[in-house]
């Protein structure tokens, strides 16, 4: 596409991380490391909530939210968590171990 240039995401975000937002959900922080680099991948529409739902195998309902929060240059999505915080058979209570699927995404820049 004219204008935009696709890169790992991992080249432009200074951090790519997971928690908890309460028992049943999970959030994903993307915090970019330069302003320029934060607005490109917002205007790149990379980040839909059918992506997210693809890349994590849940159902696009499953996907709450993707918010651009541009005073710290983050983007925050926000996911249903596959089994609750603590619960029989959950592996990652705190969900600090949840965002390794993003490390790999690609993310178009608008130019």
């Amino acid at each position: 596409m004219q204008g935009r240039n696709k890169v790992k995401l991992t080249e432009v975000a200074s951090v790519i991380r997971s928690k908890n937002a309460g028992p049943y959900e999970l959030t994903f922080d993307l915090i970019f490391r330069e302003e320029r680099l934060f607005q490109q991948v917002t205007k790149g529409g990379t980040l839909t909530k059918q992506l997210i739902a693809d890349i994590f195998q849940i159902d696009v309902s499953q996907v709450f939210s993707i918010l651009a929060y541009p005073p710290a240059k983050a983007i925050k999505i926000t996911i249903e968590r596959p089994r609750p915080s603590g619960s029989l058979g959950e592996t990652d209570v705190y969900g600090a171990q949840q965002h390794g699927p993003l490390l790999d995404l690609e993310v178009f820049l608008a130019g």
